[in-house]
């Protein structure tokens, strides 16, 4: 079986944000022992080595490292490639057999990037649900709490693109498992992104009070996306509260 993920770096600069990820994701940081010269050839040596690529560097290079290697999308590795500026993690190829959306979000929700997920059947979905809750909820809680919140709307979980919360909750166990089971995505937004960017219908002093911002489910969600509008704000159901965010086409 092939290993898990190979990290490539083509600057030496780049090195502390490789072990980052290295020690973050599991991986392997490759490129430092190969110099300027034969760089890309011994990416193309070792290319099928592993089943996951995370290709830190610009989509310029990144498409001639690969120019000539992918060969099966279900056999080809999944490749995310993310600028040194950590502005942006991109699924440029193998987005669902490789596995790259998924490792996309998990590159962003370590780096503070943006996911960027062309794949149709992701792209087109509109809807990026915001959640917050208390600590120790359940995944049956969230599942209600999600129901609930889409039935007032006439929206239904085929729609959703995404979930958001807060960087606090990027290890609550009901919500990761809830995610999981649905095949949705989970999008961490930092503390002080969503302090700097406050977008409340309503403040609540017990959220304020216990975490140090007036809201977690509405700016989550509006922040996750481009052009959101938010078409439910914050309904609660026994410990979760959750926002509905649509994506405004321009077309």
């Amino acid at each position: 079986m092939n290993p898990a993920l190979g990290i490539w770096i083509v600057r030496a600069q780049a090195e502390k944000l490789g072990k980052h990820l290295e020690h973050s994701l599991g991986g392997n940081l490759r490129g430092l022992e190969t110099g300027d010269q034969g760089n890309r050839e011994a990416f193309a040596a070792c290319f099928g080595d592993y089943r996951q690529w995370v290709l830190v560097m610009t989509t310029g290079i990144a498409v001639r490292y690969l120019q000539g290697l992918p060969n099966d999308k279900t056999t080809d590795p999944g490749v995310v490639v993310l600028d040194e500026g950590c502005h942006f993690a991109i699924s440029l190829l193998g987005g669902h057999e490789g596995g790259a959306n998924r490792l996309a979000y998990r590159v962003a929700n370590l780096t503070g990037a943006v996911p960027v997920i062309t794949t149709a059947t992701e792209a087109l979905k509109p809807l990026v649900l915001g959640i917050g809750c208390r600590k120790g909820i359940s995944r049956d809680q969230i599942d209600l709490a999600v129901h609930a919140a889409l039935s007032m709307k006439e929206r239904v979980l085929g729609e959703i693109r995404e979930v958001a919360t807060i960087d606090l909750k990027a290890r609550e166990a009901g919500l990761l498992e809830w995610c999981e089971e649905h095949e949705l995505p989970l999008r961490i937004i930092p503390k002080t992104l969503i302090e700097q960017r406050p977008w409340v219908t309503n403040a609540s002093q017990w959220v304020r009070e216990a975490i140090g911002v007036d809201g977690v489910c509405e700016p989550a969600a509006l922040l996750a996306t481009f052009r959101g509008r938010l078409i439910l704000p914050k309904t609660t159901l026994d410990g979760v509260a959750v926002a509905i965010v649509e994506e405004i086409s321009e077309l």
